[in-house]
């Protein structure tokens, strides 16, 4: 039997370059979709899974995150006394429970594969979790949860990946499919933003892992590569030659909110998914002239 994934790591140093202005004194992982901040999705995707240790690499000015998931006494008391017992349940309901939390610095912008690396002694020698907060699912049940089911059946590393147009392949790093079914496949190699006609598949990384400990030694060592970054992808790539890869393609839909489009998309989605907005939202929508804007 796999260990036990019970780690989730979330990098959250970003400096959000594509929300700017909005992200000067915010953190972009503290934009909301409907009333919900991102780091918020990612979390209880991650909880939903079995995760118990939510581990956050930060950066300057993002200590609203470490705020966000601690307990703010005088709110409490104002929900109670004013017997706003739904907003202080949903609060309370929010929160890792004590303990269960773990921040660490990311001193230099040095990409996704430093950021990971700074987490290393915190997971220690333990599979776990990687969730990027700019994207989040639609998904039940959700994402991670899925790729757990697969890893429980091959252990090793899991990536979860969705389909993309043919024409848009150039814009993800791109997984070689080898033999197996959708919920549980090999993957024989990784091709980061391929040319159409040279991609061995339409499947992309989604921004979901199920990584072993070895990886830190790997991104230790490794090179800067693109954008003068150290990249968890050139990591996985040597990972792969020593231990199996399972892909999912999972099923639900991807949202990616570090971008404008993306972000405005899954607000739309998840305002018309929640019974008490859409309605309200549908009739706002309609009454809009659409069709002049279009």
């Amino acid at each position: 039997m796999p260990k036990r994934v019970r780690t989730a790591v979330f990098p959250v140093a970003g400096l959000g370059t594509r929300f700017l202005p909005a992200t000067k004194a915010m953190p972009k992982e503290m934009l909301t979709v409907v009333d919900r901040p991102l780091i918020q999705y990612a979390v209880d995707e991650a909880r939903e899974a079995g995760i118990e240790h939510f581990v956050f690499v930060t950066g300057r000015n993002k200590g609203v995150i470490e705020d966000h998931f601690d307990r703010q006494f005088e709110l409490e008391a104002t929900l109670e006394a004013r017997g706003k017992t739904p907003a202080l349940d949903e609060l309370r309901k929010d929160l890792p429970s004590a303990g269960r939390t773990s921040f660490t610095r990311q001193q230099e912008p040095l990409g996704l594969g430093h950021a990971v690396w700074c987490a290393r002694d915190i997971v220690g020698d333990q599979p776990f979790a990687l969730l990027l907060p700019d994207m989040i699912f639609r998904a039940k049940p959700g994402v991670l949860r899925q790729m757990m089911d697969a890893y429980e059946e091959t252990g090793g590393n899991v990536i979860g990946v969705e389909e993309c147009a043919w024409e848009d392949v150039s814009s993800y790093g791109i997984v070689v499919r080898g033999e197996g079914e959708d919920k549980g496949f090999r993957i024989d190699g990784m091709v980061e933003k391929p040319k159409r006609d040279e991609a061995p598949s339409n499947l992309f990384i989604s921004g979901r892992y199920i990584l072993q400990p070895e990886i830190f030694s790997l991104l230790a060592e490794q090179t800067k590569g693109a954008g003068g970054e150290i990249q968890i992808t050139d990591a996985m790539q040597t990972l792969m030659q020593r231990q199996p890869f399972t892909g999912v393609k999972y099923e639900g839909k991807v949202f990616d909110c570090g971008s404008k489009l993306g972000f405005l998309t899954a607000n739309v989605v998840f305002a018309l998914d929640r019974d008490d907005i859409r309605p309200g939202f549908l009739k706002e929508l309609r009454q809009l002239d659409l069709d002049e804007q279009l």
